[in-house]
């Protein structure tokens, strides 16, 4: 048995070999050793050369921030709520293992988009999260990560499929019954930890909470909602015999904020007339250029912009760098998609877009769940009674 200096000496190793990560959203981040293993590999540091928001960085010149950094801050992010859980809530049996796991997913819920983030997926008809899964089982083989998660006192054969489970849902295609819980990595008592990285339910995670405060802060736009305030809120309530992560009923206003800044990025940023056209051209560069891309594999294997996806070798060596590739080329095959970036960057944008496009242009914008309001999907709890969630009364509902 281990002597409490011994494991107090442990303890302190475990710390100094994590890292301090010095964010600009979220300040000094703290991270865990595993979580450092995964940043600092090819897979991972590849997202420090994809845009955040694509084609929006040749509109708002401060918009020049990556999915690299967007991935540790929802890493942090998912720590700290599961922590805030775990303190308020010990009954819930949240481990270690738990939170590790939830941090990891946060860490690598994006490692499978493409070239400037959406317009990549758009494109080529790719599901980026079910990319970064594969993606994720790639760096997890080519890394050795398995060994370390051991070290870390994880269990490989049941967290791996728990990790991927959170990122991209249920991982067995067939159709699973109503009364059968459909994932593999964690029993149907601690569900509400599938709610916090990419919640199916309705859409409150802290990818959000991260992307809002980030996107907002490199455009030079307010962000109303205080995710800390959420956290401080959350708890786990069991409805209709489910365990779910609900907030007090005071909230609600805060919550309403939250989907009002996701509407207003949408309306100022992500759909901006001048983004949706630059990123209208960059498709057409990338369907010209796309056989004239070659990517190879370590197997000798060629593939080019749009069939790399189906190689995470070649994939991991596709960035936004390939507009670079192409606006710098002397091939004579790329010269119509030289161009047409050659367009963009002196700002002879297109004018109209063709008829064919045009349908590609017809925005509705919602609070993300279409005509439905996403907070009827949300359970408050109140002071009184704070192991009680319900809906929010029809008085209090509004759009």
């Amino acid at each position: 048995m281990a002597t409490t200096s011994e494991s107090s000496s442990e303890k302190e190793e475990t710390i100094f070999q994590g890292k301090v990560f010095n964010d600009p959203i979220h300040g000094h981040l703290e991270l865990h050793p595993l979580l450092v293993k995964i940043i600092d590999t090819p897979q991972f540091q590849r997202l420090r050369f994809i845009k955040q928001l694509g084609g929006a960085y040749f509109v708002y010149p401060g918009a020049s921030h990556n999915r690299f950094e967007h991935s540790i801050g929802v890493a942090h992010l998912a720590g700290e709520l599961v922590r805030a859980l775990r303190t308020r809530q010990p009954e819930l049996g949240i481990t270690d293992e738990d939170i590790l796991c939830v941090q990891i997913a946060g860490l690598c819920h994006d490692l499978g988009h493409g070239p400037f983030s959406h317009l990549y997926e758009n494109l080529f008809l790719l599901q980026h999260e079910k990319a970064s899964i594969e993606m994720f089982d790639y760096l997890v083989k080519d890394n050795k990560v398995e060994e370390e998660m051991k070290k870390s006192g994880l269990d490989p054969t049941k967290d791996l499929d728990f990790i991927k489970e959170m990122i991209y849902g249920p991982l067995d295609t067939e159709v699973v019954q109503d009364n059968e819980w459909p994932y593999k990595g964690r029993s149907e008592d601690k569900s509400f930890l599938y709610e916090i990285v990419s919640n199916k339910r309705n859409g409150i995670d802290v990818d959000k909470f991260d992307y809002f405060a980030r996107d907002c802060h490199h455009l030079g736009m307010k962000n109303n909602f205080d995710y800390h305030r959420f956290f401080h809120f959350a708890r786990v309530c069991e409805v209709d015999g489910k365990k779910q992560i609900c907030v007090r009923d005071k909230e609600e206003g805060n919550i309403y904020d939250m989907f009002h800044t996701r509407y207003q990025l949408h309306k100022s940023a992500y759909q901006h007339k001048v983004t949706k056209i630059i990123e209208a051209m960059i498709t057409d560069a990338f369907v010209k250029a796309d056989e004239h891309i070659k990517i190879e594999s370590s197997e000798g294997k060629i593939f080019t912009l749009s069939t790399a996806i189906d190689d995470m070798e070649a994939y991991t060596k596709l960035t936004d760098r390939v507009f670079e590739q192409i606006l710098f080329s002397s091939s004579t095959e790329l010269k119509e998609a030289k161009q047409i970036l050659m367009r963009i960057i002196s700002r002879d944008l297109y004018m109209f877009l063709e008829e064919e496009k045009k349908p590609t242009k017809v925005i509705t914008l919602d609070y993300g769940m279409k005509d439905e309001n996403p907070v009827d999907r949300m359970n408050f709890y109140s002071k009184k009674n704070p192991d009680k969630a319900d809906k929010l009364p029809k008085e209090k509902v509004k759009m």
